[in-house]
């Protein structure tokens, strides 16, 4: 099985980085199903992760386009040291996302055959 790790760094807003990760994440789990597509949140991308996000009509949202990664079977984490410096930590967060560490970050980058930065 293929592993993907997709590491975003942005916030889910102002630029288009999370948007594009998001986009190929779905893709690839529409596309090619047997891959493992893993998600990394880090630095102000945890923001993605917060839940409730309400966006203007027309325009996309990145908590839905999370939750459709989950449904397609990608596992997101979430940097716990990045959240806590974010005031994330007694935030909602999108169900199926965990709080994770730098040392899970550095297996799944060691046990993935490809890693994506955005």
């Amino acid at each position: 099985m293929r592993s993907i790790l997709i590491i975003i760094n942005d916030a889910p807003y102002g630029t288009e980085k999370a948007y594009n990760a998001l986009r190929l994440a779905n893709q690839l789990g529409k596309d090619h199903p047997e891959s493992e597509v893993r998600i990394f949140l880090l630095a102000d991308g945890v923001n993605c992760a917060i839940a409730g996000q309400s966006t203007p009509n027309g325009y996309y949202n990145i908590e839905r386009m999370l939750a459709l990664s989950l449904q397609k079977g990608a596992k997101v984490k979430i940097c716990g040291s990045c959240a806590d410096a974010r005031g994330l930590k007694n935030v909602p967060l999108v169900k199926g996302t965990e709080l994770s560490t730098m040392a899970e970050l550095t297996q799944w980058v060691v046990e993935s055959e490809k890693v994506l930065t955005f």
